[in-house]
């Protein structure tokens, strides 16, 4: 009888102690049975880093000559830092709208698509280390000297998308707003000398300068605010995003950034 109850008394305690394990005094227990911080372990056992992006963004994600292999800017550089994690980067191509939604699926481990850092996405996902900064310019004609800030704007005509943050600019600036379709456009009607100025972004205008030269344009001003872009992840993946910022760290330093930067914009838009 007294075995018995010995027996009893032993299992219990074995019990707690197991349960006391697998709960842990410092949570740790807890982090371990919910399956812990997984994603660079996931990333580097599958041997690929999938990454979530449009395909249909040019310079940052696109097509070359239509149906050609996916090329671009964030493509290159998520490319680079896959190689730094010593995985390859495959690529998952999905619709803007859609995007954030997959990465909260799970069908990729990152978005690699000129997303903005802001609060609201702060709160919801984590983000690396910036690799692109851009600002807001005025696009003029290059003898235009009576445009030399955003304050000279007021009362000048302005080629803007009614639905772009640009126009907003242009307009609290005190321009008169052309409407147009988009870039094109707006660039064609100030090389034409049809209207003042087009605001918009620096990556934007350092592409089309890439592309044409933009001979006959310059920029007469430069927002002070810069936005800053960089791969987003879902809440939690903190040691890949963590891995992720030394392989972008070490990609500054050794010059790789600053050299696909140059390829698409003849500048160094990383830094």
């Amino acid at each position: 009888m007294k075995l018995k109850i010995m027996s009893a008394v032993l299992l219990t305690a074995v019990a707690v102690t197991l349960a006391g394990c697998s709960t842990g005094g410092s949570g740790q227990g807890t982090t371990a049975a919910a399956g812990g911080d997984t994603s660079l372990s996931s990333v580097q056992k599958a041997g690929t880093l999938t990454v979530g992006t449009e395909g249909t963004y040019r310079p940052f994600s696109f097509h070359g000559e239509g149906s050609g292999p996916l090329t671009g800017f964030d493509v290159e550089v998520a490319q680079a830092v896959a190689a730094k994690l010593g995985v390859k980067a495959k690529f998952e191509e999905t619709q803007w709208d859609g995007i954030f939604a997959g990465l909260e699926a799970g069908r990729f481990d990152v978005i690699a698509n000129q997303v903005s850092i802001t609060p609201e996405r702060t709160a919801k996902y984590e983000f690396s280390t910036p690799y692109t900064y851009s600002s807001g310019v005025i696009v003029v004609k290059s003898d235009n000297t009576s445009i030399t800030s955003f304050a000279t704007l007021a009362g000048k005509t302005s080629a803007q998308s009614l639905t772009s943050n640009w126009n907003t600019l242009a307009t609290e600036s005190g321009a008169n707003v052309q409407a147009v379709e988009g870039w094109a456009q707006s660039v064609a009607l100030v090389e034409q000398g049809r209207v003042d100025a087009t605001v918009n972004d620096r990556l934007t205008y350092l592409d089309y300068k890439k592309q044409t030269g933009a001979a006959g344009l310059k920029v007469a001003a430069t927002t002070e605010d810069q936005s800053e872009s960089a791969f987003a992840f879902a809440k939690g993946s903190t040691k890949l995003a963590g891995a992720v910022d030394k392989a972008l760290a070490e990609l500054t330093s050794d010059g790789t950034l600053a050299t696909i930067s140059d390829k698409y914009f003849g500048a160094d838009v990383s830094q």
